[in-house]
């Protein structure tokens, strides 16, 4: 709950969005891809948390979207993050990816789509700032936020207040995207 005693269903809706993410992928963990199901999945690079090689950050500074379909080995899931390993230029390479860097995820097979708002205010207003420490020389961070902190600003970012229903209801529909919108944001987003 916010200051003014709101609940933020936003929040709350998009929290729950990437349980259903987490709860595909243990299905895909405990019986494969079933049918013609494969996943397209994008998440910010520089999120807490996300581990990739050095060579794809320097790629990809600030967003990557994987496939898994046919080639991809030891998928597995936890509470906050999944973790695979994924062939990039013929090297396989784990990687791990926090349920909260995720901005979007799509099955095309039966063209359903997700988009998430929380982790792009993260990329937009959480940067991490280096600085060098006068008193030691070491070098430190500064205002590093932990995912609560996050999750708290961008609460207060994107509040709904409860006497207005509709526009709780048009952000849950804004977060379901169909496929064809996946791709058309997909192809935008390579092209700049």
């Amino acid at each position: 709950m916010n200051h003014n005693n709101d609940i933020n269903y936003a929040l709350i809706i998009e929290k729950s969005l990437y349980y259903v993410v987490r709860n595909v992928l243990e299905i895909v963990v405990n019986h494969g891809l079933l049918g013609q199901h494969h996943f397209f999945i994008s998440f910010l690079t520089n999120y807490p948390g996300v581990e990739l090689s050095e060579k794809l950050k320097n790629k990809y500074p600030h967003e990557i979207t994987i496939v898994l379909q046919h080639q991809y080995d030891e998928l597995i899931v936890k509470e906050d993050y999944f973790s695979v390993v994924l062939s990039f230029g013929g090297l396989k390479e784990r990687i791990v990816v926090p349920f909260a860097s995720l901005t979007a995820f799509a099955d095309p097979s039966v063209k359903f789509g997700l988009q998430f708002r929380h982790a792009h205010l993260f990329l937009h207003e959480h940067d991490v700032h280096h600085v060098t420490s006068k008193e030691n020389k070491e070098e430190k961070f500064l205002n590093f936020e932990t995912k609560k902190e996050v999750a708290q600003k961008a609460s207060k970012q994107t509040e709904i207040k409860s006497d207005n229903a509709k526009d709780a209801d048009n952000n849950i529909k804004s977060n379901v995207i169909d496929f064809k919108s996946f791709l058309a944001k997909r192809k935008k987003n390579n092209e700049s």
